[in-house]
This record gives structure tokens, sequence and C-alpha cells, in this order.
């Protein structure tokens, strides 16, 4: 192979099928990395263990847009390629890709077409598998759960990893509520010892409660294996679903209240690992879902790498104010005229 290279429009290259001796050009050329982050969990009958999986890998291959892996496994309307390489690497014919670095990447993360490359270009790195599960799914069959301060340590290694690579700008791609808590904590930890900036996005929260009720009508379907999370399943891999297996399970109606909420209980009932009205659930309510999702996704992300980067992260964290600040006049509490430096 004489070069890795991206498609023309941009998009994603497998981490996993970049030879090492060149990852430092790739790294070089590349606008950002892409994580995703799932689980192995029972969704219900009707959906597969690899749900979360399903749907951060999809939502991750999306964020490449066209010329991404998704594109190449069949457009808009295909399954996308999964995140442990299974897309073929493109080959690169115009030689070592280090020479599109610099300019080129400003000009893509503008969207500047006459350079040849409109889009950002990313790394996709494979999916993290498991997490920690919610009491609510640990004890249904097919749920692999790990605790909750393993899960955190286990990402801060794999982000550390991503960003030490040569990629200090990373995506990561959720497909798995309870990450959100340990994701954010591992990248706090990794963001105080690397220059990074590390974006995360649940792919269930691009399409707002109130799209999902002109989608599926009044009865609530965002929720675990709920119509929401089935439709999107079925815009990735309608061949996954078993819309026959079970029959609706209506959930536990919210709190009459409009204020936000966090509520964690051992097993809400009704409840079977899995609640909602399935019969609402539909392919063609999945590629809506898939597209409206996606294309929210790509806007973040060329907002973001378009964005200055961050400066380095310190361990002073407060300014030495005779070295660097300003000389204290007699009105400052820090001059030395006998001010105690109390509150005033």
């Amino acid at each position: 192979m004489d070069g890795v290279t991206w498609p023309a429009g941009g998009g994603l290259l497998p981490a996993t099928r970049i030879p090492g001796g060149e990852l430092a050009a790739v790294a070089a050329a590349a606008d950002y990395a892409v994580l995703p982050v799932g689980a192995v969990e029972w969704h219900g009958p009707h959906l597969p263990l690899g749900t979360d999986l399903i749907l951060a890998e999809g939502f991750a291959a999306e964020a490449g847009g066209a010329g991404g892996p998704a594109a190449e496994a069949g457009g808009a309307g295909g399954p996308a390629a999964g995140a442990g390489g299974s897309s073929s690497p493109a080959a690169g014919a115009g030689g070592a890709v280090a020479s599109a670095a610099g300019s080129a990447s400003a000009a893509r993360s503008s969207g500047d077409t006459t350079t040849g490359f409109p889009g950002p270009r990313g790394v996709l790195f494979p999916a993290v598998p498991y997490a920690a599960c919610p009491g609510q799914t640990r004890p249904w069959p097919g749920t692999v759960s790990i605790r909750p301060e393993i899960a955190v340590g286990y990402l801060a290694d794999v982000i550390e990893g991503i960003v030490a690579a040569g990629f200090p700008r990373l995506l990561i791609v959720n497909g798995h509520d309870a990450n959100m808590s340990t994701v954010r904590a591992a990248m706090e930890w990794v963001s105080g010892r690397r220059t990074a900036s590390l974006l995360l996005v649940n792919w269930f929260q691009l399409v707002t409660p109130a799209e999902t009720t002109d989608l599926y009508g009044p009865l609530t379907a965002r929720g675990h294996g709920g119509a929401y999370e089935t439709s999107g399943v079925l815009g990735f891999d309608p061949g996954a679903v078993r819309l026959d297996a079970v029959t609706d399970l209506p959930p536990k109606p919210k709190l009459p209240v409009g204020h936000p909420y966090v509520l964690v209980e051992s097993r809400p009932d009704p409840w079977q690992g899995w609640s909602g009205h399935i019969s609402l659930a539909s392919e063609a309510a999945g590629r809506q879902v898939r597209a409206t999702a996606g294309a929210r996704l790509r806007e973040i992300v060329a907002a973001w790498v378009a964005a200055p980067p961050p400066a380095p992260p310190t361990a002073d964290p407060l300014p030495d104010v005779a070295a660097d600040g300003p000389a204290p006049t007699a009105g400052d509490p820090t001059a030395a005229d006998g001010a105690t430096g109390g509150d005033r």
C-alpha cells in the first residue's frame, strides 16, 4: 500500500486498517477521531443484545457523512459499516496522506469544495462494547455489565490512548444512556492530562421529545427497548428486529411535572427488562430517525472541527499575580498596606 487516504468527499477511515508506519501521517491529516460506545444488554425479546452497539456504531459512521462507511455500505438507506473495520480501507493513489494536512484541514472544516476535501476527515476506532448497566437490566439474560469504577478507568485509558496516538479531537458517540456519566468522568480526567477536545454526543438526544411525539403520536415512545429505540435499530439493521416477538408493554407514566429530573428505580412497574409501545415502531420511522439524528450529528461535527483548539492543561490553576498581573494599587485588597485580604 502506497498510502492511506480518505474517500473523495471526506468521511471516515477504520483505525484498525491503518498500517502502523502510516499512523503519524494519517493523524496529521485527520480532523478528528471517532469512538462509539455501547453495551451488551437485554432490550427485550424483540431487540438484539447488541442494540446499543448497532446504534453507536451506526451513528458513528453517520458522522462521516457522504464518503464514510455508511455511504460505502449502500448510501443513506443501507446498513452502516461496523466500527471494527469491516469496510475496505481506501488505498491512496496520489502519495502520502501527510501532503493533505495543514491548510487542507481548514478548508475541509469550512466546507470549501475547491480544495477537493469538502467534508471533515475522521478515523473510526473500534467500539467499546461493554458498559456499566443499570440494576433494571442486569438480572435479564444476556446483559454483560461491568462495575462503574471499572468502566470509568477503562474508558479513561481508551480515550487517553487515542489522544496520545495523535488525535487531540475525539468524538464519542454513545448508544447506552448509562454511559453518559462514566464517559463524562473519563473525559474530564483525560482533559486534565492531555491537550484534547473531547466531544460526547448521545444519539438518543438528537431527536427531541416533541419530534418523537410528532412521529409516534401521544403514547410514550422513548424508553428502554421502546418504539423510538426499536425504530432506530430498524433504521440500520431491520433484520435484527423481531416486532412480532412482543406485544405492547405500556411504560410507567412519568412524574406530572415539567422540570428536568433523573429517576432511578430498582424495577419500575410494568417492566420486563424493557417497556414500550412496540406497535408504533416501523422501518420507515427508523429511516427518519436515522436521517434526522445523522444530519444533526454532522452539523455538530462540522462546527466542532472548525472551532479553535483548546489550550494545553496546566498544573498551575491560579495565575501568579506578582509575576503576570498588574501591580497592586492602594485600593487593592492585595496591596501591602495592612489589608487583611478578607471579604469586603
